[in-house]
């Protein structure tokens, strides 16, 4: 006999099983359990670096019943003028409120953090190793299958010699305890958002732009921030933009040609405009970041890292030096694999993927409404048909 019974089993609480539960609950009368091996719901904001904050609006994230932060627009700052984002502070204290004051207290939720998924409705505690069985009475719904990493819960593909000094971008707020161990140089290693993230800190920091060594294997294109805003006063901007997009799918011969049309609508930006990216994951941020970020000239374009050394990095492309006390700040980490496209609704089990790019949220909400309103897989999968995420310019 099973320890427990539910509806529906959620595997992972973080932003995707969230937003399914939260649609599910309004949606049907469903009692759900969530099974997570953090402490606290929120997924991997409960991992990420302390500086880190929403890429668009706020209002774009969350659940769809408890609206995340305030409706209002920055008036300081790289953000100024636009809609406030989040920091990831703010965003883990968000789920951790939705779970504590919307799902537990609706007596349909169960909720077992600290705990490892076993498959077959069992699962155990990390903490007691304690072993126990869920009755599913209809789905199991996979809110992992992205399997998201951040760089603090990682392992770096490349080789690092003793001696180097390797850490994530969490360890650079705590370099004021060790006065005496601050680099002359800084190295950041990766080119996504992350990284972005991480220049820009630097800089604002109080870190001379020359003592910044930036490796970025592919340059990536990005949204224009501008571009992503709610509220009628973005109008102009907003829909602009999208229209600019559908006008330049219509128009443009290749994928290049594309993001030309793009760049030159202010739709996309790139860092360094004589070069050409070759990446796109979806990354949206200011011309004011930009701004910041082509402060930093010491680029290198030698391919992905295989090795460090002290003094020394090994790339695919060639060897660069480095200080001999520099300081190598690990962004490599893929934040969502890029996994083959399944069909969402297979039987008893649902895959969480997205459906509109790129927003986790709303496509975990989507797929729910369409699982309480709709019958048969096929039907579903033909209404919630996953997107598969890019990753160069042309896939």
């Amino acid at each position: 006999m099973a320890d427990y019974e539910t509806d529906y089993l959620i595997i992972g609480a973080g932003a995707v099983g969230m937003a399914f539960a939260d649609t599910l609950l309004d949606e049907t009368d469903a009692h759900i359990t969530f099974v997570d091996r953090h402490a606290k719901p929120g997924g991997h904001w409960n991992d990420a670096y302390p500086f880190v904050a929403l890429h668009q609006p706020s209002a774009f994230y969350g659940v769809n019943s408890t609206p995340l932060g305030a409706p209002e627009k920055d008036v300081i700052g790289l953000n100024k003028g636009f809609y406030s984002l989040a920091t990831g502070a703010e965003v883990a204290a968000y789920y951790d409120t939705i779970m504590a004051r919307r799902f537990l207290p609706s007596g349909r939720v169960s909720y077992f953090p600290l705990s490892n998924y076993l498959g077959d409705g069992r699962f155990e505690s990390i903490l007691s190793g304690k072993e126990s069985s869920i009755e599913i009475r209809r789905k199991t719904v996979d809110a992992t299958y992205y399997g998201t990493t951040v760089p603090a819960t990682h392992t770096p593909k490349f080789e690092i010699a003793d001696d180097v000094r390797l850490v994530p971008p969490n360890a650079l707020p705590d370099l004021w305890q060790q006065p005496d161990a601050v680099p002359s140089q800084f190295v950041i290693l990766g080119a996504g958002k992350t990284a972005m993230d991480v220049g820009v800190w630097l800089i604002q920091a109080g870190v001379d732009p020359d003592s910044i060594l930036w490796v970025r294997p592919r340059d990536s294109w990005m949204l224009n921030r501008s571009r992503t805003q709610p509220g009628i006063e973005f109008f102009e901007g907003t829909i602009g933009g999208q229209a600019a997009i559908m006008d330049a799918l219509a128009k443009a011969e290749n994928a290049e040609d594309l993001f030309d049309r793009l760049e030159a609508d202010k739709v996309m930006l790139r860092l360094d405009p004589d070069v050409r990216p070759a990446m796109f994951h979806y990354p949206t941020i200011s011309e004011a970041e930009v701004d910041i970020l082509r402060t930093i000239k010491n680029v290198v374009r030698k391919g992905h890292v295989q090795r460090i050394e002290p003094g020394m990095m090994h790339c695919a492309e060639g060897n660069v030096e480095t200080a001999s006390d520099a300081l190598f700040i690990d962004c490599t980490a893929t934040a969502v694999e890029r996994r083959p496209v399944v069909p969402q609704f297979q039987g008893d089990l649902i895959t969480l993927q997205m459906i509109r790019v790129p927003q986790p949220a709303f496509s975990a909400a989507l797929t729910a409404y369409i699982e309480a309103n709709y019958e048969d897989d096929a039907t579903k999968n033909s209404l919630g048909q996953p997107v598969p995420l890019p990753d160069g310019i042309d896939t």
